[in-house]
């Protein structure tokens, strides 16, 4: 093969390592897919008040009356026992707004099945952003309002580490044999599908990068 053809072909096959590195770099590295495209919501469902989300500039727009944007696409079949969940979220002053995990779609309420972890850096609710709602609450501010920060959330069997900032501020493992209260009897580790929430028409939520990466049981 002449030398100048040569280097052609090195130059485009170098183009696309470098276009494939690049895209799996957005894609959030080997092993992680993005669950929401900047652009639509596909995959995505909401029931009640629909309207309380808005995709803006790439970003997932949370501001309304109380829904819940729940994943239902194809990747995995929107079930995940053990996971790696990381978004970017930024939230405005006196915001309140949740992520949920093991969780299923319904129609209206709050979600009956699953766990939420909080977002909330100034809301008059003191459960601050990476709490492990009603189970292990943070009083301490991890995040600014105003500014993206990551927010990360690693399951493996019946433990939850949760990270603000690549901070872990819970570490929490479900006891042997646990029950919960007949009220929040959906509150076990099981396995379920992700979901945003929408909390009160006062509170203003962006959420960008949504990414998961399976583990293996």
């Amino acid at each position: 093969m002449p030398l100048k053809i040569t280097r052609i072909c090195c130059t485009i096959a170098l183009g696309l390592l470098f276009n494939a590195c690049s895209a799996q770099k957005q894609a959030g590295g080997s092993g992680w897919t993005s669950l929401f495209d900047g652009k639509t919501f596909n995959g995505w469902k909401v029931g009640d008040h629909d309207t309380t989300f808005k995709i803006e500039n790439g970003t997932i727009k949370v501001n309304g009356p109380v829904a819940h944007l729940f994943y239902v696409g194809d990747f995995h079949q929107h079930e995940f026992k053990n996971f790696e969940f990381k978004a970017e979220v930024m939230t405005r002053p006196g915001s309140n707004s949740g992520i949920y995990f093991h969780t299923a779609y319904q129609e209206k309420g709050w979600p009956e099945k699953g766990f939420e972890v909080q977002v909330n850096n100034s809301h008059t609710d003191w459960k601050r952003t990476g709490s492990l709602y009603n189970v292990v609450d943070v009083k301490e501010k991890y995040a600014k309002d105003n500014e993206w920060y990551t927010e990360q959330i690693i399951v493996k069997g019946k433990r939850v580490i949760i990270k603000v900032n690549d901070k872990i501020v819970v570490d929490y493992t479900e006891p042997e044999g646990y029950q919960p209260p007949a009220s929040q009897s959906g509150r076990k580790f099981s396995s379920g599908t992700f979901a945003l929430q929408g909390h009160d028409p006062g509170s203003t939520v962006f959420y960008r990068n949504i990414m998961v990466k399976p583990l293996a049981d």
